[in-house]
């Protein structure tokens, strides 16, 4: 029996998700893309999970890109089916109704850094490399890496990574904002684990509330984020999360978020 290319474990109200190709530096292949997908659909709907945790099997790779192999042979059309394929799966992780990070234990290059950038979060280990090295292979970034790290990093830095095709370290990455955090790889698991745990007890519904309101006001004119802003704020008051979270902080103490 073939193993799963997608691990799925729990930990309380962590999902923790595990591409699973550690042979093949957990290449991003069709059924992959298939299977992180129904994997992050289910955790979408379980409404034990309040947090989701997206890493790589493996001691060297969080992915290390698309599966080349399976790309080598592709027709044009071919091709931009699957480029809209991984684009449906980088579109699912950003519009999650819970918190993703992305926990990068290593190299994080082409699709794969697609992949870490369509999370909420990335805690990298100090050892980790990140890029855009399509280029070298006569390709574009196809699963949204223009986009989404023009959104991150600006314009001088997508360029330079897109056009140079050169991979840079966690300590670069972190200074041109395309990481979050960078820890000492011996400390990546608890590091992330407590970052997991603090969204994972934080208030869900304002937890999805912000990440709809940065997803929206990222993608229009500012007069229409703030109108959905103020809708979502307004929203927050109709919930018992709201008068618990209010009532804690009068009360000293620390609130217990429900979901409601």
């Amino acid at each position: 029996m073939t193993e799963s290319p997608v691990l799925t474990a729990d930990d309380g109200a962590v999902r923790t998700l595990t591409v699973n190709r550690p042979d093949k530096l957990n290449a991003l292949n069709a059924a992959t893309l298939d299977a992180l997908l129904a994997a992050f659909d289910a955790a979408a709907a379980d409404p034990a999970v309040r947090a989701v945790v997206l890493t790589g099997a493996g001691p060297k790779a969080f992915v290390a890109g698309a599966d080349i192999a399976e790309m080598a042979g592709l027709s044009a059309s071919e091709g931009r089916d699957f480029s809209l394929r991984g684009q449906r799966l980088m579109r699912r992780i950003e519009t999650m109704p819970k918190p993703v990070i992305a926990k990068i234990n290593g190299f994080a290059l082409g699709g794969g850094l697609e992949l870490a950038m369509a999370c909420h979060l990335r805690i990298a280990a100090d050892s980790a490399k990140v890029g855009q090295p399509e280029i070298n292979l006569g390709l574009i970034p196809g699963f949204g890496g223009t986009q989404r790290l023009l959104r991150l990093a600006g314009r001088a830095a997508t360029l330079e990574l897109c056009l140079l095709g050169a991979p840079i370290d966690a300590a670069r990455a972190q200074q041109l904002g395309i990481v979050n955090r960078v820890v000492a790889a011996a400390g990546l698991d608890a590091e992330t684990a407590k970052l997991a745990a603090q969204l994972a007890a934080s208030a869900p519904l304002a937890l999805r509330g912000i990440l709809d309101s940065v997803t929206v006001g990222g993608e229009c004119a500012i007069g229409e984020g703030l109108q959905y802003e103020t809708a979502q704020f307004g929203l927050m008051f109709a919930t018992d999360d709201m008068r618990e979270g209010t009532r804690a902080f009068l009360e000293r103490r620390k609130p217990a978020f429900t979901g409601r």
